[in-house]
């Protein structure tokens, strides 16, 4: 291998679509996602997502930094996962989608549609109305 191939890839950056978040992941996002919205606090929380963006790395590595001290009162494996979240590009963007999804939904409902977050248009249909025909777009 050249050092041109070494070099072709040093400052590649993971696309934002690329993000996988784990099931322990998502559970944790979702959990705190429900906290946000119970003390209504979702347009402070995305605000700060936004504006803490680029940052997201560097919060990253302090919530890894902190852990030790953090673990006397919180889960010390649950801050890790977090922090392993954040470490990707797009988690941001995910934080904010879910947030915006338990908003519409509320705090305390059963998340048996998790594929809102992936169709944000809401192109899914809509479960049967009173009369059994659907009450998607088209139905209106």
């Amino acid at each position: 291998m050249s050092w041109q191939d070494n070099w072709r890839h040093a400052f590649a950056v993971e696309r934002e679509e690329d993000l996988a978040p784990t099931p322990r992941q998502m559970e944790l996002v979702d959990t705190l996602c429900r906290a946000v919205v119970r003390r209504k606090m979702i347009t402070p929380a995305i605000l700060t997502l936004q504006m803490c963006r680029p940052l997201n790395f560097v919060a990253a590595q302090a919530m890894h930094f902190f852990r030790p001290i953090a673990s006397v009162v919180l889960d010390g494996q649950a801050i890790k996962e977090l922090a392993t979240f954040l470490e990707q590009r797009g988690s941001v963007e995910y934080l904010c989608r879910r947030l915006e999804h338990w908003d519409r939904l509320g705090p305390d409902a059963e998340d048996a549609t998790a594929t809102v977050v992936d169709d944000p248009e809401g192109a899914s249909q809509a479960p049967p109305g009173p009369s059994g025909v659907g009450n998607g777009p088209s139905d209106v």
